[in-house]
């Protein structure tokens, strides 16, 4: 018997329509837990690296963790990955919801989907009925719209379906998969959908999931939940932890938007508006948003409700997403935030990410103020009006435009980084907010940050919104504050780390940009990363995890609830090891699909203030403290420490390792 996982997957053929149920090796699990680190596994194995985001050989997986479907509080991530159109490397962008526990009680841990469909359809699982259904009534419907045909079509309410939107069905880059209380967004897993011609996946799912020892299971969760209730009551002493409202839930229940909008840069990143919270707009931000938001929701055995469902002047209802009330605001200079909600509203129908979709249009429009774009690109056509001159009609119409792929809509679709180059001109010069091609965060600050650096240098994820956590983002201003911050942190590796924060200031030489030194840097994102490696892998929220100070689950806790739930017998060095293998197996993966050192480079304007030699060692000392050689590959070494002496071989093969090392 299986424990944890179904010790299933679900391989679709849409070339054939071949359908089977396959069983896994128990070894993964030890190897790789689950989720995303099987997920690499899989990818490395079964699509060589001249595969390229719009080939047969791409596998789109939809990937359940181990915890998933568990009675574990918050454990519903489901891990979607595919060769991503945008980047060329492995995205692997995440949704909450109900998803990943459906697919669980229907049996399965992997949709594995390959090869392209000769026709558009979507996939339904119901239980061990499995078919691929006919979805060409469905083409040109949105996203949201596409869920809710489907549910009534099988006449299953409580189906969890994924669906994309024209954006998906046009091959846009940024193109989502939306899922009713979230999104994979990120990386174009929609146009990879939309390029295999499925529009949806459907799962219904009513089995058992078995634990290993249920009674011990459950007493870890009573420890986590009396954690939970003592952090609320408890708060951290001048920091907003995700348990008492940032990120999501501050974007649904919170209206303070000062910060946010007076450091994020408006327009494509250029600009910050130190004038924007006025208390006018502070007032109607408030009165909208609370009038919007109709009802805030959890993802499946979730204690926080950090989803908002909303509906703009009594308009249709989707769920808005973690800063999505900020983006297009932000891009369009329109001080509006209904007009937010409206555009937002159409950018989900359409399946766009609304982190990236929002620059890109900024772009264009900046171009088109330069003179590098004209009125020619923005004229009408037979099948569309010309462009308004407004801003609120301007965002609107270049919105259909990029998720239609029409007139210059068509090059804007493949993102900031493509089109730039595509336009040229000095299209270039507007590129400065993409990192390995991907557009990120526009939030812009002052001194290099060496710890932001390197994660948002190093990290496969390519998002820096989901990297960091665990670390407080500055110093404290006082010696007090300090102390009052480290005497409760019983989730750090070790004690001696607390004599970090306790050191670190505001000014003078224990400042940043050169505190922390390197080696603390290298330690902490190494930190860092591995508990988002483990959440990813287990397919757990990082809100309650990797993404937030002090959380409930952490290294130390984690190997007694994974143990109860798979029957593996863990200690904290074993689960050290599982995500250091699997970090270290994506890092080669993408390596082997071309990423080296040449490509780990944040956004030029992320700071005002660089420092170019710093930042080389930074990466240099980070690189060094993985086992990895100076152009960021891990060394056969390394490798073999981490059981994946396989991998060492395929890189001296292929060239990329030379004598294990360079």
């Amino acid at each position: 018997m299986r424990y944890g996982e179904t010790g299933y997957n679900l391989e679709v053929d849409l070339a054939t329509g071949n359908i089977e149920r396959v069983e896994t090796d128990p070894k993964l699990m030890e190897l790789h837990l689950g989720g995303l680190g099987s997920s690499v596994k899989l990818h490395w194995d079964r699509v060589p690296p001249e595969t390229k985001a719009f080939d047969d050989g791409n596998i789109l997986v939809i990937s359940t963790g181990l915890l998933n479907g568990t009675p574990a509080f918050s454990a519903n991530r489901t891990v979607v990955t595919f060769i991503s159109p945008q980047t060329g490397l492995l995205g692997y962008p995440m949704m909450g919801g109900f998803f990943s526990a459906e697919m669980k009680y229907a049996g399965y841990d992997k949709f594995v989907i390959r090869n392209k469909s000769p026709k558009w359809v979507y996939l339904w699982v119901n239980n061990d009925k499995v078919e691929l259904r006919d979805a060409s009534h469905l083409v040109g419907r949105g996203a949201l719209e596409t869920q809710d045909l489907i549910r009534k079509e099988l006449g299953e309410p409580r189906a969890q379906v994924a669906a994309i939107g024209p954006a998906g069905e046009h091959k846009c880059f940024t193109a989502s998969i939306e899922q009713g209380r979230s999104s994979s967004s990120r990386l174009g897993g929609g146009a990879v959908m939309g390029d295999k011609k499925i529009k949806a996946v459907a799962v219904r799912g009513t089995k058992d999931l078995n634990l290993y020892d249920g009674v011990k299971f459950m007493k870890l969760m009573d420890d986590v939940k009396a954690y939970i209730n003592f952090r609320n009551a408890n708060p951290i002493p001048d920091v907003m932890t995700i348990l008492s409202g940032i990120g999501s839930p501050q974007e649904m229940v919170h209206t303070d938007e000062k910060w946010h909008s007076e450091n994020f840069m408006w327009g494509n990143a250029r600009t910050r508006r130190r004038d924007f919270w006025s208390k006018e707009n502070e007032m109607n931000w408030t009165t909208t948003q609370l009038a919007t938001v109709k009802r805030l929701i959890s993802c499946f055995n979730c204690p926080q409700h950090c989803g908002g469902l909303v509906s703009y002047q009594n308009g249709p209802y989707y769920m808005m997403k973690c800063f999505g009330k900020l983006t297009y605001c932000m891009a369009s200079y329109i001080d509006d935030l209904g007009f937010n909600f409206r555009i937002l509203n159409r950018a989900t129908e359409y399946g766009l990410d609304s982190f990236s979709t929002p620059q890109i249009l900024a772009f264009a429009v900046e171009l088109y103020e330069a003179g590098i774009l004209t009125d020619k690109d923005f004229a009408g056509t037979s099948e569309y009006e010309a462009c308004p001159k407004d801003k609120e009609g301007r965002f609107f119409w270049l919105l259909d435009r990029v998720a239609h792929r029409q007139g210059i809509g068509d090059i804007l679709a493949d993102g900031v980084y493509a089109a730039a180059r595509k336009i040229g001109k000095g299209a270039e010069v507007f590129d400065h907010n993409t990192i390995k091609k991907h557009e990120q965060l526009p939030l812009k600050l002052g001194t290099l940050d060496p710890i932001y650096y390197l994660m948002y240098s190093t990290n496969e994820k390519i998002s820096i919104t989901q990297i960091e956590g665990q670390w407080p983002q500055s110093a404290f201003p006082t010696r007090e504050q300090r102390e009052a911050f480290v005497k409760d942190w019983p989730q750090l590796p070790d004690e001696s780390w607390k004599e970090w924060v306790l050191d670190w200031d505001i000014r003078g030489p224990n400042a940043i940009p050169y505190y922390p030194t390197p080696i603390m840097c290298a330690n902490i994102v190494d930190w860092m990363e591995m508990l988002h490696n483990i959440d990813d892998a287990v397919g757990m929220c990082c809100g309650m995890s990797g993404f937030c100070l002090k959380p409930p689950y952490h290294i130390h806790n984690y190997p007694h609830i994974l143990n109860a739930a798979s029957g593996m017998d863990l200690d904290e060095a074993g689960l050290k090891k599982i995500a250091n293998r699997s970090r270290n197996l994506h890092r080669a993966y993408n390596n082997r699909l071309g990423m080296s050192r040449k490509d780990e480079k944040p956004p030029e304007d992320h700071w005002r203030r660089r420092y170019p030699e710093l930042e080389e060692e930074l990466l240099s000392t980070y690189y060094e403290f993985k086992g990895w050689n100076m152009d960021g590959i891990p060394t056969r070494k390394k490798l073999e420490e981490l059981d994946l002496g396989y991998v060492a071989d395929d890189l001296e093969k292929r060239g990329i390792l030379k004598n294990g090392e360079n």
